[in-house]
């Protein structure tokens, strides 16, 4: 059975005692521990994997520096108060198989670490709380999402600057969990943020001929919550909502450590203020930041944004009453 591992010590970073920060409210725990009643409502899962990136690597390091920069974040929220108290935020740590994977299995395929990954994930959904997961490249989306096919309809809205429904060729890559969820069973899909000149009409096609929804970068930009609210209509009746957030979807000037950055994209500003309107959608059943790539960083920006989407998305479950389907 997939284990976890702790790879981080949680602990707020500021001297002032009044500054509680996420470092304060996140605690470890075990996947056993929460199947047996702890009071968890939100785990964090670390999933440190990059081998499917189709352009630059480094997100292999996103989970242990998106920790790092969350737990400096403080935790309030002037509209919805405090974010995590009461311990209601745990983290299992990381899928150890994908820790350990260069030592063992440095020739593994992307499609063999998926199903390593769904062995985590279906172990993850089964708890009775929200799983955060924090990648790790976008190949992730696949075993992230697909425990959840088997729990009745779902529909994901994929913050994004790109479709990701390429075939499976040769092996699965950063750009097919979206069509091999498909050819699963995905009921519904939602793009937010994609740019023009960077998907081609094949796959954009593909898209349409399934039912999902495009809404581009500009049209975020016109009325970031409409647009939200549209990718969740474009949804319809799903029982289950995943919610990925690729990091690229912002423009290359506030996330320049991500695989794939280019210009004409989200504001982090628009992406904090659509997650917290996804988040309270009561049929979330989880949520991932990926493609946060550090070493491609520049003065921790990509970081920075990729921790407080994770803040602005639990602001927004918890104004919902930290409701999970």
């Amino acid at each position: 059975m997939t284990e976890f591992t702790h790879t981080f010590e949680w602990h707020g970073t500021s001297s002032d005692p009044n500054d509680e920060q996420f470092g304060h409210v996140v605690r470890e725990t075990t996947i056993d521990d929460v199947a047996d009643g702890d009071e968890s409502t939100v785990v964090l899962v670390g999933e440190p994997v990059d081998r499917a990136v189709i352009g630059r690597r480094g997100a292999k390091a996103g989970p242990s520096a998106l920790r790092e920069a969350l737990a400096g974040v403080k935790t309030n929220h002037f509209e919805t108060g405090a974010v995590g108290r009461d311990s209601t935020i745990a983290d299992l740590g990381d899928v150890a198989d994908l820790v350990r994977l260069d030592d063992r299995s440095a020739n593994a395929t992307v499609g063999g670490i998926q199903n390593l990954v769904r062995q985590a994930t279906d172990r993850v959904h089964a708890l009775d709380a929200l799983p955060v997961f924090l990648g790790g490249d976008n190949s992730l989306t696949y075993p992230n999402v697909a425990p959840l096919l088997d729990e009745g309809s779902v529909g994901v809205v994929n913050l994004d600057a790109h479709l990701d429904v390429r075939e499976v060729r040769e092996d699965a890559t950063s750009g097919t969990p979206y069509r091999q969820l498909f050819e699963t069973g995905l009921d519904g899909y939602a793009c937010l943020g994609a740019r023009h000149f960077e998907t081609s009409t094949a796959y954009a096609e593909y898209v349409e001929e399934q039912g999902g929804e495009i809404v581009t970068a500009d049209e975020v930009g016109s009325d970031p919550l409409a647009a939200a609210d549209r990718a969740l209509d474009a949804l319809g009746d799903v029982e289950h909502v995943y919610v990925s957030v690729d990091l690229d979807v912002l423009d290359a000037s506030a996330a320049p450590g991500v695989s794939a950055p280019t210009p004409g994209g989200l504001t982090t500003r628009e992406l904090f203020s659509i997650l917290r309107r996804l988040a309270s959608d009561d049929r979330v059943a989880g949520f991932e930041v990926v493609e946060c790539a550090p070493p491609l960083d520049r003065e921790g920006m990509t970081t920075a944004a990729g921790a407080r989407a994770v803040a602005h998305f639990l602001s927004g479950y918890a104004a919902n009453g930290g409701h999970h389907e």
